[in-house]
């Protein structure tokens, strides 16, 4: 049973994950920025997770997310940023997928997006990125939460394509 920090939807979301990646006998990566790190460490609860998961970037500041991670300069609350951020996941980590997020976590707006305003871009499998735009509610924890949740969901998507 996985125990992370974020409850037992994620803890579920986990072992699917697991499962996905088992049955596909691949490797992830992530990108985020508006989660902290939160959604690497959600995953390295899973089971074995030290045989399929590369690692995680936290790229919280834009200069990371331009210099290391090739986004394009400007706003980074951007679908072509996540996109950028999924790419580079890969490239740098090694992972046969990724998923990659950037967002408003709030409580206040940036970039003209309302808080909880968030794109997510999965990427793998000879496949240009898939990106998707979220306007998720409540106080910053609980975008956290939403986010990581959405995350998973979409690799886990991407990965049984």
């Amino acid at each position: 049973m996985v125990e992370s920090a974020f409850g037992e939807d994620v803890d579920r979301l986990i072992e699917e994950l697991f499962r996905a990646v088992e049955e596909r006998g691949c490797t992830i990566s992530t990108a985020e920025s508006l989660t902290g790190g939160q959604l690497a460490a959600a995953i390295a609860a899973a089971p074995q997770a030290g045989r399929w998961f590369r690692g995680g970037i936290v790229a919280y500041h834009p200069e990371v997310k331009y210099d290391l991670l090739e986004a394009p300069r400007g706003p980074v609350v951007t679908p072509e940023t996540a996109a950028a951020m999924a790419r580079s996941a890969v490239e740098l980590l090694g992972g046969e997928y990724s998923v990659a997020l950037t967002g408003v976590g709030g409580p206040e707006p940036s970039e003209g997006h309302p808080p909880g305003t968030v794109y997510l871009a999965s990427y793998g499998g000879a496949a240009e990125p898939t990106i998707s735009l979220h306007r998720f509610g409540g106080r910053p924890v609980e975008v956290m939460e939403q986010t990581i949740k959405a995350a998973l969901n979409e690799l886990i998507a991407r990965i049984r394509e």
